[in-house]
């Protein structure tokens, strides 16, 4: 019985070594998948479509586990899971099976005199074989939005969801190799060793979706084999709110895109809001009366609340309010319980821009506001910090909108409403500056990882031996007019008029 035991030790300890996710398995896993793409299936209409297809069967059989998965990750509520990461992917699925065969149609491109006569073409071809590394705080939307992307467009992809969603990698690992064509499409679960092994390899475009500090490694990476990035990043975001609202309307807009989207932990929630000095205290009470409308007497313990994610970004968030700059600025919550890993929404009052909350992006319920005395003093204060993922304006001034979309730069701009752009799929999503670079969504998730193929057809009548030396003054001035395309000087070069 020893002897077996002893075996069995062994037999375990051999098995573990083989699913060790290295450089080496990350290489042989890529050259897997360069195999497949070369085989040709991935770039037929009819591969892209099913795989399409699963996906969203998929997410209609397995909304129960996700939903699961992603009360245990984050304990965000249902509504938010069905909402916000199932049903913006399906929409993202249905917009692909519409419109993917009007996407993938060569498109005709004009040509000139100089290449006369001729015909050209732009042809939408896959990159190849992808690697999409995507984040915990929406980690199915945030996965496989990307992924459906590549796959519309063709491409063999890997798909590295992030190890502090334990619940939701898991389940993105076994729910894709049991609907979608694993001879191309694979899922890499693990942290920094696994990552950094995927991150060694030659990919053909990287999509990260993550904070700076992590972009910049992934982008560095990339620069070892020229590889194109996409990096959707984030930033402060912020929110201008002008005293010519309608202020409880504002105020559940606000509170909509900042506690309810994962509790604040969102890349495009609003991070800070900038009003005047004179208006601020109605705004606060705006904030607090439909606070208590939507979350109650008693907040942090509201089940329409998404808990911080772990210990890491909750000591964080803490860090932010024991800052001495801020400690007696708390105009409302600041409950916490680190047990449950709850912070209760908190609104904090005419905070200094020296402050440690004012320093990076706060990813969590934290709410300051900065007062100014006028508020055309925002467009300064806001361009002043890096480019944030999204800026938002909240006023019936027509000038001033004109005035805001002019002077303030962001990945995208909503006005009188938080985060809803994210939804119109006719509209690029991502960030310009520290707050990332390159976009998707709708079509421009397919343009992602898609190489537009310039091809110029000519054939072999109406040859001209202008073109070859010896070269003449005659064959100078025509030349110089035909790339001019300047017709009636090609003539005067015929007839030889200077």
């Amino acid at each position: 019985m020893a002897e077996e035991s002893q075996k069995k030790v062994v037999f375990d300890r051999e098995a573990a070594k083989q699913v060790v996710f290295d450089g080496e398995a990350a290489s042989s896993l890529v050259k897997e998948l360069r195999v497949s793409f070369s085989s040709g299936k991935t770039r037929s209409y009819e591969w892209r479509i099913s795989q399409v297809k699963a996906l969203l069967k998929m997410m209609a059989e397995q909304e129960d586990q996700i939903v699961d998965a992603l009360r245990s990750d984050l304990a965000k509520p249902p509504l938010e899971t069905v909402v916000y990461e199932i049903g913006m992917f399906k929409n993202s699925c249905e917009l692909v099976l519409k419109e993917l065969k009007q996407w993938m149609t060569p498109e005709k491109a004009k040509t000139s005199i100089t290449t006369f006569p001729s015909s050209a073409e732009i042809i939408p071809e896959p990159l190849g074989v992808v690697l999409v590394i995507s984040a915990w705080n929406y980690p199915f939307l945030l996965s496989l939005d990307p992924v459906v992307g590549a796959i519309a467009a063709g491409n063999a992809v890997v798909l590295k969801p992030s190890e502090i969603a334990p619940a939701s990698s898991s389940l993105l690992a076994k729910l894709l190799g049991e609907y979608l064509d694993n001879s191309s499409i694979r899922v890499v679960e693990g942290a920094v060793d696994e990552t950094t092994a995927l991150l060694q390899q030659k990919w053909d475009k990287i999509f990260y979706t993550g904070n700076g500090k992590v972009g910049r490694i992934v982008m560095a990476a990339a620069a070892k084999h020229l590889t194109p990035v996409v990096l959707e990043l984030g930033g402060k975001s912020p929110t201008v709110v002008d005293s010519n609202v309608n202020l409880e309307v504002a105020a559940r807009r606000i509170i909509s895109g900042k506690w309810g989207c994962n509790n604040g932990q969102a890349c495009i929630s609003p991070d800070y809001l900038i009003t005047t000095k004179e208006f601020a205290p109605k705004l606060v009470e705006a904030l607090k009366t439909e606070l208590e409308n939507c979350f109650g007497k008693s907040p942090i313990e509201s089940k329409d609340l998404s808990r911080i994610v772990n210990s890491n970004h909750f000591a964080r968030l803490i860090k932010f309010l024991d800052d001495d700059k801020v400690s007696d600025k708390i105009v409302y919550g600041g409950e916490k319980d680190e047990s449950k890993l709850r912070i209760a929404p908190t609104i904090l009052l005419d905070v200094p821009q020296d402050s440690l909350i004012m320093s990076e992006e706060i990813f969590g319920p934290l709410l300051p506001i900065v007062t100014v005395n006028k508020l055309e003093e925002s467009f300064d204060l806001i361009n002043a910090g890096t480019k944030p993922l999204a800026a938002y304006l909240f006023t019936n001034d027509n000038k001033f909108k004109e005035q805001f979309v002019k002077n303030v730069s962001a990945g995208g701009l909503l006005i009188n409403d938080t985060v809803l752009h994210l939804v119109v799929h006719t509209l690029p999503f991502g960030g310009v500056g520290d707050s990332g670079m390159g976009a998707y969504h709708g079509k421009f998730s397919f343009d992602a990882f898609t190489h537009r193929k310039a091809v110029l057809y000519r054939g072999f009548t109406g040859d001209s031996s202008i073109r070859y030396p010896p070269y003449t003054d005659t064959k100078q001035k025509m030349m110089k007019a035909l790339v001019a395309g300047d017709v009636p000087g090609v003539v005067r070069a015929l007839i030889g008029w200077s």
